[in-house]
């Protein structure tokens, strides 16, 4: 199985937006500037997010984003399931198939994927956005400072030392 953006874009909008909750309403363009993430991509993903009552919307002035649940209630398996789908190596252990392969009753492989697919959902559930915060806040500790980048205006030269 291969994670899309959708998925990895999912986890690491909702991890920041869980990271900066305490702040009130999250403006999807602060997300978007520090997860290198498009607004509009972010904006997808959040619909879909706020369908399934994990986030809900603040309209107007101070307006933004805020988890719908807390942050313990929230699983890493929930936001890729509501993004990507279910969580299947391969179309025919997919839950709720219409079409299965004619070879599932017969195929040696077809147990293991089934297997293989439950393990990979059973790690993604077993991790909340609360434990994703506190290992980045974790990995944040670890870190060097950086300077913060500064970018230059369109027409400015480097300047040799």
């Amino acid at each position: 199985m291969r994670l899309s953006t959708r998925g990895r874009y999912a986890l690491r909008a909702m991890v920041d937006l869980a990271l900066h909750a305490d702040e009130g309403p999250v403006l999807r363009s602060d997300i978007a500037e520090r997860q290198e993430i498009s607004a509009h991509y972010i904006e997808q993903l959040f619909v879909k997010l706020r369908r399934a009552g994990f986030i809900e919307s603040v309209k107007g002035p101070g307006g933004g984003y805020l988890l719908a649940k807390s942050a313990e209630q929230i699983k890493a398996g929930d936001i890729i399931r509501t993004v990507e789908g279910p969580i299947a190596l391969v179309h025919c252990v997919a839950p709720h198939q219409e079409t299965t392969c004619h070879r599932a009753d017969s195929c040696v492989t077809h147990l293991l994927w089934e297997r293989l697919s439950d393990k990979v959902a059973e790690v993604l559930d077993s991790v909340t956005l609360k434990d994703l915060c506190d290992q980045a806040r974790e990995l944040e500790k670890s870190l060097p400072r950086l300077p913060p980048r500064v970018s230059k205006a369109p027409n400015q030269k480097e300047s040799a030392p």
